[in-house]
């Protein structure tokens, strides 16, 4: 990965449509992240606030999608201005120390996220009978191969293709028959002052603004070699996948508010069996499970792989051992290494303790109490490492900042109201 920053190029203005073949080329970074994001915390998340809160969670999961396109932005911003990752410009601009302590928080982030991801394909093993060593054991090899024996681009589109599972969820949510009127008039009613209600909400925005997507898609987009004539083309590719990727969490919403919520508004949805019970009932038991196998299974998968090069990346931009797809295993060890730690050890971690999917809500609400952190470097790195011209300021950098600030105090007070309540 270059640590030079790309050429500037004339700035172009305005939100018109790049020709298709530049899409083409450029989009992956920011589809592949958003797929990540609906991870199986995050879909765990979703069904439980369904259930509890029937579509009075609804209305938050459209807010974030500005939400998440702002944040995601600015690493593509980074990425493309100064072709470098976003642990390495906090290297540069604010020393070593803080690199490290924003690695430290990356690491803890990533740790949560695999031991959801691997919870959740341990799951749908357990719907199929498969014991758990072979399920994780053949989920172990297939990520690490993934990543072992491609280049950046064919990683990325192997990590898109799992993704797109995701979308069986919108077809759950449909044959689920949701009842569109109590949907607009309770998406509306929300009851704030409820403790319960905002520890989903801090667990909503941590399922949606996560550490290493931060890390990933600014290594990305700086590991693919985009440049500032790719920028209008990159944003495109983010936005695009903010919108699906809250779609999704909206689906599977709408589907346990719909199929589970009226019979049993106080099931608990502690492991992917009880959601797949719950809220595939109108499919048929083995089609039910099967579709929803398949959403899991790309979310967990697409999850792990971006969580853990997220690390892989950010371990390396602090560190200063190579780190880029572009090597070979044997001239990036550390960087294949981490990586293949991160599987390996995510994999036996579940294998110990099966039991740790019921802590996906929990990992959801840790990631919002990071989120200052997160947002705070990433607005300051926007700030000050940026070309001129497309540094934050004015206007939008009061936007940004305002949106930035208010979404941490609904995470930070909200997790912490949860906890206390």
């Amino acid at each position: 990965m270059s640590g030079v920053a790309h050429p500037h190029h004339r700035r172009r203005r305005g939100w018109h449509l790049p020709g298709w073949g530049n899409l083409i080329a450029v989009f992956g970074p920011g589809l592949v992240v958003m797929l990540a994001d609906t991870d199986v915390g995050s879909i765990i998340t979703a069904g439980q606030s369904g259930v509890q809160w029937g579509y009075k969670l609804l209305l938050p999961q459209i807010i974030l999608i500005p939400v998440l396109y702002i944040v995601q932005e600015l690493t593509v911003r980074l990425g493309i201005f100064t072709g470098k990752g976003h642990g390495e410009l906090i290297r540069e601009a604010f020393g070593p120390k803080w690199a490290w302590f924003s690695a430290t928080g990356l690491g803890i982030a990533t740790i949560g996220a695999l031991l959801t991801e691997f919870s959740g394909v341990a799951g749908v093993g357990d719907l199929f009978g498969i014991p758990h060593y072979v399920s994780l054991s053949l989920t172990v090899v297939v990520l690490l191969a993934i990543v072992v024996t491609g280049s950046y681009r064919r990683v990325e589109r192997v990590a898109l293709a799992v993704g797109l599972f995701e979308l069986a969820f919108f077809f759950v949510a449909w044959v689920a028959h949701p009842n569109i009127g109590a949907m607009a008039r309770d998406a509306v009613h929300v009851p704030l002052f409820n403790g319960s209600y905002e520890y989903l909400v801090a667990a909503n925005i941590g399922a949606v603004i996560m550490p290493w997507m931060v890390f990933y898609q600014q290594s990305a987009v700086a590991d693919k070699r985009l440049e500032a004539q790719h920028f209008h083309a990159a944003r495109w590719d983010t936005a695009i996948g903010a919108v699906i990727t809250q779609l999704v969490m909206a689906a599977v919403l709408i589907a346990a508010a719909a199929s589970i919520r009226p019979s049993a508004p106080g099931a608990s949805l502690a492991t992917v069996g009880q959601m797949s019970d719950a809220m595939t009932p109108y499919l048929g038991q083995e089609a039910g499970r099967v579709v929803f196998s398949l959403g899991v299974l790309g979310a967990g998968l697409v999850a792990a792989i971006v969580a853990s090069l997220a690390l892989a990346w950010g371990l390396g931009e602090v560190a200063g051992y190579r780190r880029s797809l572009e090597y070979h295993p044997l001239k990036a060890r550390w960087f294949y290494g981490v990586y293949a730690l991160c599987v390996i050890g995510g994999a036996v971690l579940v294998g110990v303790w099966p039991n740790l999917v019921s802590l996906n809500v929990g990992v959801q609400v840790m990631n919002a109490l990071l989120l200052p952190v997160v947002l705070g470097f990433l607005v300051r790195l926007a700030q000050v490492t940026l070309p001129a011209h497309q540094r934050l300021k004015g206007g939008y950098f009061w936007a940004v900042a305002t949106v930035c600030a208010i979404t941490c105090a609904f995470g930070v007070l909200g997790g912490i109201g949860g906890l206390v309540f």
